[in-house]
């Protein structure tokens, strides 16, 4: 089998990113491979974990009530010990749904989507609570969203495809 990535594999990510039911077939028609031969190559590609997951994108505005928040973290040490707990906290709360460390002004973003302003301030002070390393978290209330994630632009960001 293959040992690393073509053009053919970044154009078929490319066409699962933004429509993950797409056919075999209609997947094999796009980019110009037989269906078997590209079924071994979605194969081959999930095997070695190009793709990581097949997820959908729901409207979550037409299931509930919700409001999304992006925090920003600071803590009080930057050892990889406290980092670590941290982030075992954030992963233990369902409804931050992303976290990054980063570097700058502070240590790391959190995206949180929940019920409402009481259940934002319920997670904030479990966050708070729960280690006494944190300095400050500071949360901005997301008020529209411009733009959404609809995939990487692996055109640009690859010298292959």
């Amino acid at each position: 089998m293959k040992a690393s990535i073509d053009k053919l594999d970044l154009r078929i990510l490319s066409f699962l990113q933004t429509d993950a039911r797409i056919t075999n077939q209609s997947l094999a028609d796009k980019v110009g491979l037989s269906p078997s031969s590209c079924l071994q190559r979605v194969k081959w590609l999930e095997q070695q974990g190009y793709i990581k997951n097949y997820l959908s994108q729901l409207c979550l505005s037409k299931l509930c009530r919700y409001v999304t928040c992006m925090a920003t973290v600071t803590m009080r040490d930057h050892t990889p010990n406290d980092f670590d707990a941290f982030a075992a906290i954030v992963d233990s709360i369902p409804e931050i749904v992303e976290c990054y460390t980063v570097s700058g002004g502070f240590d790391f973003i959190l995206k949180i989507v929940c019920t409402d302003m009481n259940r934002h301030l319920e997670l904030n002070n479990r966050l708070l609570n729960s280690s006494q390393k944190i300095e400050s978290i500071n949360t901005h209330f997301v008020m529209k969203e411009n733009k959404t994630f609809n995939g990487f632009p692996l055109d640009t960001l690859t010298d292959q495809y």
